[in-house]
């Protein structure tokens, strides 16, 4: 097991505005898990990993709560899950995760930032071919036996673990698994009592994009505005 590949991270705008964007992004994958599976998360596996990567980033509990029970209620809204492929300034190309309650704004939205900032909006299937969907587990590697969970895990939908290192440069353990996968996966760590860090369902890079440092920097500034869209749940890209 050696370091895990994994494309470039970056946080281009100020904390307080991120940290609103990742509740808002929480929220509304509670609401698409609540929709799908109820509001208990005894019996809704996907709800119970939206509740662990809110705990990930520190979304306080009462706000999970609100949120579930929003989601629960007559009226509330129905978010349509869409992605859009395009590519950002030299080449490099992205998947942009939406959930929108209009795509035709979203659709409008993630095109304009695109060509105002010398990038374009593709058809589907264009730059899909070069991602992988999978399963991605984050594990605090504290007194976890990396060997043995490894070859454990296997067994139940492992493709590849390796080491790596959080926003702050935390250590981190990433588990990867087929999309297909994720769920068997799931249970088997939560068989263990292991809770991840975060559990995400992720477009993984198969094909990274080396840029200059002033190259990288104009994609990245047009990843973090799309990013800040409020219909954008997340930003996949192949820079390396």
């Amino acid at each position: 097991m050696g370091r895990i590949f994994e494309v470039r991270k970056h946080a281009m705008f100020a904390r307080w505005n991120r940290m609103a964007k990742q509740f808002a992004r929480i929220g509304k994958d509670i609401t698409i898990a609540v929709k799908a599976g109820g509001s208990d998360p005894n019996s809704n596996p996907a709800l119970r990993r939206v509740i662990q990567n809110a705990r990930a980033i520190n979304m306080p509990k009462d706000k999970v709560e609100a949120a579930i029970k929003r989601a629960s209620g007559q009226g509330a809204t129905d978010f349509q899950q869409v992605l859009y492929e395009g590519y950002a300034p030299h080449g490099v190309a992205v998947l942009v995760e939406t959930a929108t309650d209009n795509p035709t704004r979203t659709v409008a939205s993630v095109r304009n930032i695109l060509s105002k900032h010398g990038g374009n909006l593709a058809s589907n299937g264009s730059v899909s071919f070069l991602f992988r969907r999978m399963g991605v587990f984050r594990l605090n590697p504290e007194g976890i036996g990396a060997d043995e969970l490894e070859l454990d895990l296997i067994d139940h939908g492992l493709d590849e673990m390796g080491e790596s290192t959080g926003e702050n440069g935390e250590p981190q353990l990433v588990a990867r698994c087929a999309f297909e996968d994720f769920g068997q996966l799931q249970k088997r760590l939560e068989e263990r009592k292991i809770v991840p860090i975060s559990a995400e369902q992720e477009y993984v890079c198969t094909v990274p994009t080396e840029l200059s440092e002033t190259e990288a920097n104009e994609a990245l500034e047009v990843i973090d505005k799309l990013e800040q869209d409020d219909d954008v749940q997340k930003v996949y890209h192949t820079l390396a």
